[in-house]
């Protein structure tokens, strides 16, 4: 049966998801979890733990927040709706490349993917009132081999600064792509295929 007002929580702080659900017509309100240590700790350490394969990382990561989130909304007494999290990483040679931090991290993390093939995951769980369910995308993307020029004119925009592995296939990335197998909407941050199915077996029906 669909919720009576129609509408999930998205607990991501993420536009592109925003975007990615507005584009398939899911309503939803946003659960703003904390995840900047400078104003106090986060609700979800996104911390790699030492080791840590990038599947098992971006899983717990995913299940983490919106676990988080769900007791969030008993303990507000907030009305009870599905709950969708999601988290994304970009992994090459086995290592995970998170958001790059300055300005020389996003053009050593660029170089190292020029005429290479990296993997992104996007993990996805949604929480309900009787489900509790996940699911982890995997894609492949292969950049062209980039010219310094390149990197360094891209780097001078803002994209690569709140992006996994330093760029954005929505943006002027899409230039470096030459070619995806799997999910363009999971490499953007939501893989839709997948997350509708979640929602529907949370009684949401997409």
């Amino acid at each position: 049966m669909r919720h009576r007002d129609n509408k999930i929580y998205l607990a991501s702080k993420s536009p592109r998801r925003r975007e990615l659900l507005r584009q398939v017509g899911v309503e939803f309100e946003l659960l703003m979890l904390r995840s900047d240590p400078a104003r106090g700790a986060a609700d979800v350490s996104e911390d790699v733990l030492p080791g840590e394969d990038p599947h098992v990382y971006v899983a717990r990561v995913a299940k983490e927040k919106g676990a988080f989130a769900w007791n969030m909304l008993q303990q507000r007494r907030q009305p009870l709706r599905p709950v969708l999290t999601a988290d994304t990483t970009v992994t090459i040679d086995g290592e995970i490349l998170g958001k790059p931090v300055d300005h020389k991290e996003a053009i050593a993390m660029l170089e190292r993917l020029s005429g290479r093939t990296h993997q992104v995951l996007t993990s996805v769980a949604i929480h309900a009132e009787r489900v509790a369910e996940q699911v982890t995308q995997l894609s492949e993307v292969r950049f062209a081999k980039l010219t310094p020029a390149q990197i360094r004119a891209y780097c001078a925009t803002t994209e690569p600064y709140d992006k996994a592995g330093g760029y954005g296939i929505q943006g002027l990335a899409a230039l470096f792509v030459e070619h995806i197998e799997g999910s363009h909407s999971g490499i953007m941050g939501l893989p839709l295929f997948e997350t509708a199915n979640l929602l529907r077996k949370a009684g949401y029906p997409v």
